[in-house]
This record gives C-alpha cells, structure tokens and sequence, in this order.
C-alpha cells in the first residue's frame, strides 16, 4: 500500500509538473497590452510609458495594441474574450469600467466578472479646453463666460470627446445638466483624432484629459479654462478647477479620470501579482514620477483588491452621474 501510494504520488507530480513550470516560466513570449482607444491620447500615453519599464523587468516584450471603438468597449471585449494566461492586458480606463455598464443599454463584457483588476497606474483630472479662435470670437476667457455663451446660443456649440462614455463625455455631459445648456456632442475613436479636430477649428470644445492636452496647452494651441478635479493640478497650479471658476451652478463639479492594468477573468494570482509589483516599482522611480506629475497625473501602483475597491466606488459614482445627466447609448 506504502509503495502504491508513493507511486501515485509521483505521477501526480509528474502530471503537475509542465503546468507548474509552463506557469513558472512566465512570460515566454511577448505580452500584449491592449489600448481601448486611438493612440496619442493619454491611455495610449500611459501604456506606452509603462510597457517599456516592464519589459526591461520581465526580459520580454511589452506592445501596445491600439483597438478603439464604441467607447474603449471594443478593445475591452477583445481582452475579455483573451486567455486568461498572463500574455493578454487592458489598459482600462474609468470609461471602460465604471461608466459603460450605466451608459450602454447593451455591454459585450461584463466589466466586473470578466476582468481582474492588477493596479491602477494613474490618476488624471480632464481640462476644459478650447479652440483659441473660437474662444477670441465670442469673448471666452473663463468658464463663467462659455456658460454665458451655451445658454444665449443653444446648439451652435459642438464638444468633442474621445468616444461615448469616457469621462471626457460625461464631463461634458455633467456641466451641460448642472449649467442647463446644450451643445451638440462629437464623439470620436480616441483623444488623438479630437484634438486635432479641435486645434483645426472643426470642433469648438473639449473636457480633454490633461496629459494629452498639456503639450497643446503649453504650445498655445488649445486655450484652457480650467481643471475639473476637486483640487487644482500640481502641473498646472494657476490653472482654476471649474467649481472655482464656474460660479454657484458648477460649485459641486468635480470629473477625474484614471487609468489602470486589468487582465481577463481567471489569470494565474502569482502572475497579476508580479505586474503590479513591477509597475508599482517603475512608478516608484523619480524619473517616472516626474514624468508622469510633468503631464498632470498621479502615479498610484495600488494592489490588485485595492484597485477593485477604487473600481466598485466609481462604478457607483458615475452612475449616479450618468442617471442626472440623462446621457444614454444605444
């Protein structure tokens, strides 16, 4: 009996052991980060920071997968739908997780079940910004003044976005209901094809995120208003919040982005856990960080449940915006 069980034993191992060293020998081929959006807008920034730093810690490669569509929603499926085997990753963003599911009458994931959260890379405020030009036609130099400008010409403004349902949208769609104006929504496949849009003068304004912003703002091709974070920005300190500059209406606004690493539903702990460490050591870096604060974001590099923790708060949050402003997707 000793002897068969001994024997059985080390079949048992034998049997476990390619699971345990193909697990172990992670990652032996190049690992796909995906980006929900267009490039040049601030995920497709953040990922392309990162994805370096940890290929430098893992010795393989890290790419950066553009895959815009619907909102981030199109990219986001994809990964949902991946392997859960570690060579697959979202770039998620507050979009793509905690506004969509109140957005989207019909979502192709379930932004909770399919996913595992590793670590939020960033937080982001968005900026009000505009077309210099247009800004100079009709007067514009604080918030207070566009909200002048939208109420006395309702539907002759436009506002950009990077897609349905990111918070670039439903900034600009909680500053319509809180200040009661319209202004057409343009929806694009990313921040990158809006900005251009927007300093080309086809489009008037944008509640942009700030690291993609911040090169037009400093260059004087965007005109910006203000931050829509609760505090102003480290990187932009005389630069008001809206809720400073938009009178009483406005004084409750408060709209911030971030941006984290998400994996599908499934994949191995020890290998969520070793990203997050990895990030969370090249966010650490001073180099890093300055280059991040430099753009206006906050680096974080939080565990796996705190990020989960931060995902369930804002799922709650934006739906409660999404649900006062009236903003719903087909």
């Amino acid at each position: 009996m000793i002897r068969r069980r001994s024997a059985l034993t080390l079949l048992a191992g034998a049997a476990c052991a390619p699971a345990a060293l193909a697990q172990a020998a992670w990652p032996a081929r190049p690992v796909r980060i995906v980006v929900p959006f267009a490039a040049a807008g601030t995920t497709d920034i953040l990922a392309r920071a990162l994805a370096p730093e940890l290929q430098r810690a893992f010795g393989q490669p890290f790419v950066v997968d553009n895959k815009p569509g619907a909102g981030g929603n199109t990219g986001s499926a994809e990964v949902a739908k991946a392997a859960p085997d570690g060579y697959t990753l979202l770039m998620g963003t507050v979009g793509t997780h905690a506004i969509n599911p109140s957005l989207y009458e019909k979502m192709p994931y379930d932004a909770k079940r399919d996913f595992g959260p590793v670590t939020l890379l960033a937080g982001v405020p968005n900026v009000l910004v505009l077309n210099p030009a247009m800004a100079q036609r009709y007067g514009i130099n604080s918030v207070a003044d566009l909200t002048r400008v939208a109420r006395a010409n309702p539907g002759k403004l436009n506002v950009a976005s990077s897609g349905n349902g990111t918070s670039i949208h439903l900034s600009a769609e909680l500053y319509k209901s809180l200040t009661g104006t319209f202004m057409v929504h343009l929806p694009y496949r990313g921040s990158g094809p809006a900005l251009l849009d927007l300093m080309a003068g086809n489009v008037d304004l944008m509640f942009d995120n700030l690291p993609s912003a911040m090169p037009h703002i400093r260059s004087g091709r965007l005109k910006a208003l203000a931050v829509t974070s609760a505090a102003r920005s480290i990187a932009l300190p005389d630069l008001p919040t809206v809720a400073e500059a938009g009178g009483p209406a406005l004084k409750e606004f408060e709209a911030s982005s971030w941006f984290g690493l998400l994996a599908p539903a499934g994949t191995p702990a020890d290998i969520v856990n070793r990203i997050q460490q990895e990030t969370a050591k090249a966010l650490a870096t001073p180099a890093m960080r300055e280059r991040l604060q430099a753009q206006g974001a906050i680096p974080s590099g939080n565990t796996p449940a705190e990020f989960a923790r931060l995902i369930d708060e804002e799922t709650k949050k934006w739906a409660r915006v999404v649900k006062a402003s009236g903003a719903k997707v087909d």
